[in-house]
């Protein structure tokens, strides 16, 4: 039975850090708009816009039915100001739409909206209106048959099982319901990692729409500087609109999964062998075992007061090879296992269905290994806010991912502006708050503390921070997220400076022109 650990966050399009928007010297381009849903109505942007907008274009308000769906949250915490959408039928809309009077005639701007997985609550800063991606979800291979073009709209579960169908397989993010563009802009790990990449890695080639209206193309040999930029810090340049991205060969028919329920009395041995599993192979994790996910969470079949460990392992490959890579595993002692082979299509799935909406405290940390008293000082944490707030318990996870780093690691530092490729590991302490429960202030408190925990177990190594899970918490510098080099954040900024000087791209961990 799947469970609310599987959530997968971070693939929002648009965030302004917390210490931003609370802070008492606002920029006026952070401002929430004077205009409210009194003065800007869908009928205006009908007017302004609907004759521009080819066959199926889609402009509505509160009032349709459409509403709910086009405007939901996973954090339902996060509450961005929608007055109206926008739903563009072709790619050449969306320029139409960036370059509208709308901008020029009224002080609000618009959100772009993949499939609304942005984490932050600092999103609640936005009011205009929103570019709803839905029906820009193509998928075309190309007569090469190493390539296809994806449209900014396309999710992982129309494009694993079209491409498996078709031969061929691509990097996207763990979870079916969240889009392919959104990953890729600011990283993108997935269960094909080890093999081929981050998604940005793979990605030859931007349609993109820039700040003023304008439409591009962003190639090695067309704006090579921006491709660098948005491979990593795409959210702060220009609305995509599509990619040429690899496919590769379907070389397997199955994968094989594996998951264990190990007992608290296990925790040291566990680390301890995910430490040495994740250092073999010169320093990777065996590439074709592209993920494993684990966390610290109560399972009342196994105790009701005692927190338990349940790990899964995805390889690409039959049971035999990864049985052999899992055996130290397997002598660990599980309290319950799950061995099954699959498709991937059928192994992706296991994490869908897992993305509807709830109010979500979230904190995550990158590291570049487990330090095992760190976990264990975690999962004392765990337990004693267990007892103490029985009203989270039963969504309160200590979640790690651990991805096989061969294939993103091959790729230079510098070439891109995604800053982590030495880390091994993403974890996130998340919890749903109960409406009405009073325990937000305490769940944002336990995120924190678990972050912090895992941070302290690694001295030596500043904190880093996977920008598609970001937050907006005022602790998350902009550095830890784009890199410590200088050069990173000069290099951001003078680009900013170049491709959106009056920074209409300045909600999602905003690098801001000037600063």
């Amino acid at each position: 039975m799947l469970s609310f650990k599987f959530i997968l966050v971070a693939y929002g399009l648009l965030l302004v850090p917390q210490s931003v928007i609370s802070s008492p010297a606002v920029p006026r381009y952070f401002q929430r708009s004077l205009f409210s849903r009194g003065n800007i109505s869908a009928t205006t942007v009908e007017t302004e816009l609907g004759p521009q907008l080819s066959s199926g274009s889609l402009v509505f308000g509160p009032d349709s039915p459409q509403w709910s769906n086009a405007t939901s949250r996973f954090d339902t915490l996060v509450r961005p100001d929608v007055q109206v959408v926008v739903e563009p039928a072709s790619e050449a809309d969306v320029s139409k739409i960036a370059r509208s009077q709308l901008w020029t005639k009224a002080p609000f701007g618009f959100l772009v909206r993949n499939r609304g997985h942005g984490i932050t609550t600092s999103l609640s800063a936005f009011s205009g209106i929103q570019i709803n991606m839905n029906q820009l979800n193509g998928v075309s291979i190309l007569p090469d048959e190493g390539t296809a073009i994806l449209q900014g709209g396309t999710f992982a579960r129309d494009l694993v099982p079209t491409l498996w169908d078709a031969g061929y397989v691509t990097t996207t993010g763990a979870s079916p319901c969240v889009g392919i563009i959104g990953p890729a802009l600011g990283g993108g790990y997935g269960r094909y990692s080890g093999l081929y990449g981050l998604v940005l890695d793979d990605i030859l080639h931007y349609n993109v729409v820039l700040a003023n209206g304008t439409e591009i193309g962003v190639n090695e040999t067309s704006h090579p500087d921006l491709l660098w930029a948005l491979k990593g810090a795409g959210h702060n340049f220009a609305i995509v609109t599509s990619v040429v991205k690899k496919i590769y060969p379907k070389e397997i028919d199955t994968w094989h999964y594996h998951s264990y329920v190990w007992t608290q009395d296990k925790l040291e041995t566990a680390f301890e062998t995910l430490n040495g599993f994740h250092k073999s192979d010169n320093g990777t994790t065996p590439p074709k075992m592209g993920v494993n996910y684990g966390s610290i969470i109560m399972n009342t079949s196994v105790s009701t007061t005692e927190a338990v460990l349940e790990w899964s392992f995805y390889y690409a490959g039959p049971a035999g090879e990864a049985e052999e890579i899992l055996k130290p595993f397997n002598a660990i002692g599980a309290v319950a296992e799950d061995v099954f082979d699959a498709s991937y299509p059928e192994v992706s799935s296991l994490t869908d269905g897992n993305c509807a909406g709830a109010p979500i405290a979230l904190a995550s940390v990158l590291t570049v290994e487990y330090n095992i008293t760190a976990e264990r000082a975690l999962y004392e944490l765990y337990v004693a806010n267990v007892a103490r707030y029985p009203e989270l318990a039963a969504t309160a996870y200590a979640w790690h991912e651990g991805y096989a780093t061969a294939g993103y690691q091959a790729v230079p530092s510098d070439s891109t502006a995604f800053a982590h490729r030495e880390e091994n590991h993403i974890m996130f302490f998340a919890t749903v708050v109960p409406d009405g429960s009073g325990l937000l202030d305490a769940a944002m408190t336990w995120a924190k503390d678990s972050r912090d925990i895992w941070n302290g177990g690694q001295p030596d190594r500043l904190p880093a921070t996977y920008v598609n899970y970001a937050a907006g918490h005022d602790y998350e510098a902009l550095d830890s997220i784009y890199g410590y080099e200088s050069w990173r954040l000069e290099r951001l900024r003078g680009l900013k400076a170049e491709y959106d000087p009056h920074n209409r791209f300045r909600f999602y961990v905003p690098v801001i022109c000037g600063q």
